[in-house]
């Protein structure tokens, strides 16, 4: 009864040290729903652990007790061996709930590595005693540590112990470590396999810490550390004497830099500069090789040390590393390459044969019933642009990056950007657009928008450019086109002809029928004027001292209107002095004295009778309509 009491005793105190087991070791829970869960599953574990340690030691104290009877003691040899096998069966299916257990708990607990000179001999997951993993793992390496750094070591003085509840690994008289059922379990082999093991990987990292700390081992480390720095401190040399060489042939060649850098009429680089970008390029090169050898003489000299190895490694890692990225993207990328190559040729085709039915609309090949042929351009950039977006929207998906958060950021700024800073540009664009179908006038045209008067230079989606009389170009925006009244000079020209107009006064004393001839013969004098269909004159109006004539003539020269009114209006002064009519524009009032005054004969005939007046030598401006 005493033993017994001693073996529930030990269970419990087992327990008790199990209940919070590998808390050191636990990946970091999600939830507290997992905590509890994991919480729960170490508790069992534990309490498997303890209950099958009890029942071992119970089994142990039955079979000696089986091996202490003698032959007639057959009937308490049955007892106890029922009872035996009762709890060798028992063992069993603890040792399956266990193995279940410690599986469920894999996802949330990972071990800790036993680390001994930079490798990882083996893993550590449950708590033994008092002694955490974390502990445990510590432990082990400070031990291999000391028996590392002595003067001799034998793998033969490593040995396996059997204990009760564990199998240790002794070196000499030294404890290094114990491995028990619950190690052997969460590693999946078993006890005697694991035990194994572990103490091939124990004489052979400790071999290799002693043979690596050897002094012939230094001695050799250090010389090739020494010639690793001579071969680098030559081939820098050789890179500097090889740059010096071609800096040097590149002076002695300059004459064959004197033409510089053109791209056609444009000079790009001139010699001078010329050889002095390429002088820059060839330093950076140097520098960049330079740099490029130091760097990569680092990890060697870093790999020649143990100690530092793992540096040797971070360093190549940096080059390769991003090297690796790069060529993984670029070779992952390769069939949304492809895609977008071919959406590329589908899309460059499409485009050449929409340009295609625009050539062959604006060469009048092919006809669109109401559709004129300076809609053709216009209308084939708009289908252009609509095309290419269509084509950017479908491409956009294969574009490297067009997932990440950052590339949709930046597309939703320059949207922004583009609404809120374009506001004033789309509207002069739509505006443009509409003038575009409204054909208010062509390229070439004399009209009159606004207060500005020229002929059309250019029209563009944004403004439109007006050439005035003057040889002054005016930039009118084509929203400010669309909101004013817009007068075309040309639309009718060429088959109808403009039809040019002036009016003058005339005093009743001149028979009005004198007058229509008079202004017809002046209009059919001038140049550009048509004579078919021939000029006619409508009397305007009927003032208190003269009649107001207008006379209108046709001409196919809309935008040389100045010269014709010129030349209109001096015809009209010529052949109305020669026939003696006087012109009441400007008003002018007369006192006849006697005196005889004549009209200028300026391109009179030789047999043109010049009527004389007399007229006073004082003449003043007046408005007639506030005469006496």
């Amino acid at each position: 009864m005493k033993r017994l009491f001693t073996l529930h005793l030990f269970a419990l105190v087992f327990l008790g040290t199990q209940l919070y087991a590998q808390t050191d070791s636990l990946k970091k829970p999600v939830d507290s729903t997992q905590i509890k869960k994991m919480n729960s599953g170490l508790d069992r574990v534990s309490q498997l652990s303890a209950e099958r340690i009890a029942d071992s030691l119970k089994r142990d104290v039955l079979q000696k007790q089986v091996n202490a009877l003698g032959k007639g003691d057959d009937t308490e040899r049955n007892r106890l061996l029922l009872e035996l096998g009762a709890l060798k069966k028992k063992d069993s299916l603890q040792q399956v709930k266990q193995v279940k257990q410690i599986d469920s708990l894999r996802k949330f607990i990972k071990g800790v590595p036993v680390v001994f000179n930079r490798d990882t001999l083996f893993y550590i997951y449950a708590k033994l005693g008092s002694f955490s993993a974390a502990d445990r793992a510590q432990a082990i390496a400070n031990r291999l540590e000391k028996i590392a750094g002595g003067t001799t070591f034998h793998t033969d003085s490593l040995k396996l112990s059997q204990a009760e509840s564990s199998i240790d690994l002794i070196y000499g008289n030294n404890l290094l470590l114990s491995i028990n059922e619950e190690d052997a379990i969460w590693a999946k082999k078993d006890i005697n396999t694991l035990s194994a093991d572990v103490k091939a990987a124990v004489g052979k990292s400790v071999i290799n810490y002693r043979d690596e700390n050897s002094l012939q081992v230094i001695i050799k480390e250090i010389l090739l550390t020494l010639l690793v720095i001579a071969v680098v401190i030559g081939l820098v040399y050789l890179v500097n004497r090889l740059f010096r060489t071609l800096t040097a042939k590149l002076l002695k060649s300059e004459g064959r830099f004197k033409d510089g850098i053109r791209i056609k009429n444009y000079q790009l680089l001139d010699p001078d500069r010329q050889l002095w970008v390429i002088g820059a390029a060839l330093s950076i090169a140097r520098w960049i090789i330079i740099i490029l050898l130091i760097y990569l003489a680092l990890p060697v000299l870093f790999g020649i040390f143990p100690f530092t190895k793992d540096l040797s490694e971070n360093l190549l890692a940096y080059i390769l590393g991003p090297l690796k990225k790069i060529g993984s993207a670029i070779w992952n990328y390769i069939p949304d390459l492809m895609t977008i190559l071919v959406l590329l040729v589908v899309f460059r085709y499409v485009l050449r044969f929409v340009r295609f039915i625009k050539t062959e609309v604006e060469r009048g090949k092919l006809t669109i019933p109401g559709f004129y042929k300076d809609w053709a351009n216009p209308t084939y950039q708009i289908i252009r642009v609509l095309i290419l977006a269509f084509m950017l929207i479908v491409i956009f998906p294969y574009l490297p990056g067009s997932d990440s958060g950052v590339f949709k950021g930046v597309s939703v700024f320059m949207g922004v950007l583009f609404t809120f800073g374009s506001a004033g540009a789309l509207g002069n664009v739509v505006a443009g657009l509409v003038l575009t179908y409204m054909r208010a006038f062509r390229i070439g045209d004399r009209v009159k928008i606004g207060e500005v008067t020229g002929d059309i230079i250019e029209k563009t989606l944004l403004v439109t450019r007006v050439r005035t009389i003057q040889n002054e170009v005016v930039s009118i925006p084509n929203s400010t086109v669309m909101s004013n009244h817009t007068i075309n000079y040309s639309v009718e020209a060429s088959e109808k002809g403009l039809i040019i107009h002036t009016t003058v006064t005339i005093g009743y004393d001149a028979p009005w029928r004198q007058v229509h001839q008079l202004l017809i013969d002046a209009a059919l004098s001038s140049d550009m004027i048509e004579a078919d269909p021939k000029p006619y004159v409508l009397q305007t109006s009927l003032d208190d001292y003269y009649v107001s004539y207008c006379i209108n003539a046709h001409t196919k020269s809309p935008n040389k209107q100045a010269l014709i009114y010129s030349s209109l209006h001096a015809n009209i002064q010529d052949i109305f002095n020669e026939a003696g009519v006087e012109i009441m524009s400007p008003h002018y009032k007369a006192l006849r004295d006697g005196n005889e005054t004549t009209i200028p004969a300026a391109h009179l005939p030789k047999d043109y009778s010049v009527p004389v007046f007399r007229t006073s030598t004082r003449m003043e401006n007046t408005d007639p309509k506030k005469t006496d």
